[in-house]
């Protein structure tokens, strides 16, 4: 199923039952007094996370969702029945954003987490509630309220601990592939990573999550390749791990490309930018001997990050790049 992490709803609750007109009427008592009801309340309509679901596709396909009325109130002065409440099962991690506003409504990042969308209305007077000393026999009842109704966005980010970033084909998904149980599809051209990826990392006793998207470019920003769509996802993560091709063992170019995807980053958003970011250089077993010349020489022009070293495809420091995460991620937590 294509990943689908954005979708636009119209939300409409419920109105409430009409209040009864009605006069109590029994043998021996001709002239009862008002005895109608009530109206019932309209059905709210809630969103509910549910860990199970991985998309918000369903949402692409019905767009419009209404909640039912509540019934009319009945005579005995009986309440008429509340309308059940509608929920719409989300995935953990979806935004929900008032259209109009802007304004997040909620952020739900926990399973069974819910929130209401919209209220359903209250249900009308019956005539029994207008009955005064000077009106003994009224004959009016209120019609029920009309249900909130709202155009309502929902924004999928995915929920992961370490996010992975870089060029396309700089071994991302190898690196998910090689570390956790995804399996990602692997090859030798651009934007092979279409949508998110997710993979559960076992380190020790504990584990973490990995989270990949498909590669930036320069341009990004703007609109160029298919990463920028995607950098949403990292918004959750406390760690980016900045993965760079050094097949090329020219330094001024690896270290152009982490500047160049940097710049994106920080045009995307400055929060994202700044968060903790540590480069690995991928693809050393193609020449082991310029390996450490090429660490210490991007070391001295990209000061203050963790960088370290890495084969993807043969494993070589993987163990180690891997439990040194698993030590940062729980000092974190």
């Amino acid at each position: 199923m294509r990943f689908i992490d954005e979708a636009f709803i119209e939300v409409t609750a419920g109105n409430g039952g009409r209040g009864c007109l009605s006069f109590r009427r029994e043998k021996f008592i001709p002239k009862g007094g008002p005895d109608g009801g009530d109206g019932g309340s309209g059905g709210n309509i809630l969103v509910q996370t549910d860990e199970s679901l991985t998309t918000l596709q369903d949402f692409r396909l019905q767009k419009k969702y209404k909640a039912k009325n509540g019934s009319q109130g009945l005579s005995k002065n009986k309440h008429g029945k509340d309308a059940e409440d509608t929920i719409l099962k989300v995935p953990i991690g979806t935004l929900i954003i008032d259209e109009e506003t802007e304004e997040v409504v909620a952020d739900l990042v926990e399973n069974k987490e819910s929130v209401i969308l919209a209220r359903g209305g209250k249900g009308g007077f019956g005539n029994s509630r207008f009955k005064t000393s000077t009106n003994r026999a009224p004959r009016n009842a209120t019609d029920g309220e009309e249900g909130e109704k709202f155009n309502i966005k929902l924004e999928l980010k995915v929920l992961a601990d370490i996010g992975l970033l870089g060029m396309p084909n700089a071994g991302k998904s190898t690196l998910i592939s090689k570390i956790s149980s995804a399996k990602p599809k692997v090859a030798d051209y651009p934007f092979t990573t279409l949508s998110p990826k997710l993979g559960v990392v076992q380190s020790g006793f504990n584990s973490f999550v990995v989270a990949d998207i498909p590669g930036l470019i320069p341009g990004a920003s703007e609109g160029v390749g298919l990463g920028i769509q995607f950098l949403k996802h990292l918004s959750r993560v406390k760690v980016l791990l900045h993965l760079v091709d050094i097949s090329t063992f020219d330094v001024s170019k690896i270290v152009k490309n982490i500047e160049d995807i940097n710049k994106e980053l920080e045009l995307y958003s400055s929060e994202l930018a700044q968060k903790e970011q540590w480069i690995i250089l991928n693809k050393n077993d193609l020449d082991p001997s310029k390996e450490k010349v090429i660490k210490e020489e991007v070391k001295k022009k990209i000061s203050k990050k963790e960088i370290f070293s890495i084969s993807a495809i043969t494993g070589k420091g993987v163990e180690k790049l891997v439990s040194k995460i698993g030590t940062k991620i729980f000092s974190l937590d």
